[in-house]
């Protein structure tokens, strides 16, 4: 009996000297982790323009170490989040993310909501929206989320009407009346600026039409309301991450006053804060 009392006694002991230093290793970790740099995938404009102001001015004062890595596509920054090769990303809506989530089975969640970037139609061959001919063709993003926003997108601006309950998830199909027998041509939306020299219009995201030296204030023909919008742009982070000290560093240092000025000054209304 007293030898088992011993022996017992003795690998409790074991024990919790094992667990005393795995709290000490677990503390470490994550100290080396908050002090390690940020990686935050990003589409080039506005969100990687904004990443490396916050990087270059911002950035050090809060003891955050920011790598900004960029992507132009809409797919693998979050397939990167995802996986863990980077820390965050910067670059989509709310919606999108959803909806990304739901088809691939990821599990991202938005920590900080930044700002919003209008869609608009552009086109080089009009002037006006009005100039729209019958059988004009008008490229769309081809991307769930960006098909539906952009079908709403002309019909809030009368050129289509959509079915009844369709909205939320329009296709060129949902269409209930096209008076200009408008035909619509999908293409990635990443290159819908691109497509312009093909089409008689194109609806474009304003990333893309800033990247493509579009002045959305001055160019589009018109351009999505920032009234009751729900595509604000945000930070996303693996669902777990949230808590990260250098995710809160960042989220903050996004919807800062600083930042805030930084947008309006250099994109004079074709970037809006949401904050």
């Amino acid at each position: 009996m007293r030898n088992t009392t011993k022996i017992t006694a003795a690998v409790l002991t074991t024990g919790a000297l094992t667990l005393g230093l795995t709290a000490c290793g677990g503390g470490e970790d994550e100290k080396a982790k908050a002090s390690d740099p940020l990686i935050v995938a990003a589409t080039p404009v506005p969100h990687a323009e904004i990443l490396n102001y916050i990087k270059d001015n911002l950035a050090a004062k809060e003891g955050l170490k920011l790598e900004v890595k960029e992507f132009t596509d809409y797919v693998q920054p979050n397939q990167a989040t995802e996986d863990g090769s980077v820390g965050a990303n910067y670059f989509q809506t709310q919606p999108y993310l959803e909806d990304f989530n739901k088809k691939n089975g990821t599990h991202l969640e938005s920590v900080a909501t930044v700002h919003l970037e209008p869609l608009g139609l552009y086109s080089e061959k009009l002037k006006k929206a009005d100039d729209l001919k019958k059988g004009a063709t008008i490229a769309l993003p081809n991307d769930a989320d960006n098909e539906s926003r952009a079908l709403r997108f002309l019909a809030a601006n009368d050129l289509i009407t959509l079915k009844k309950g369709a909205e939320a998830t329009a296709t060129p199909q949902d269409i209930a009346k096209n008076p200009k027998d408008l035909q619509f041509k999908e293409v990635e939306a990443a290159q819908t600026p691109r497509s312009l020299k093909d089409v008689d219009a194109a609806v474009i995201n304003g990333n893309y039409a800033i990247g493509a030296d579009l002045k959305p204030a001055k160019d589009a023909l018109f351009l999505e309301t920032t009234k009751g919008n729900d595509y604000n742009n945000v930070l996303a982070v693996k669902e777990g991450a949230e808590n990260d000290p250098r995710v809160k560093k960042l989220a903050k240092l996004l919807t800062s006053p600083e930042v805030k000025k930084f947008i309006e000054d250099k994109y004079a209304g074709s970037v809006l804060p949401s904050f």
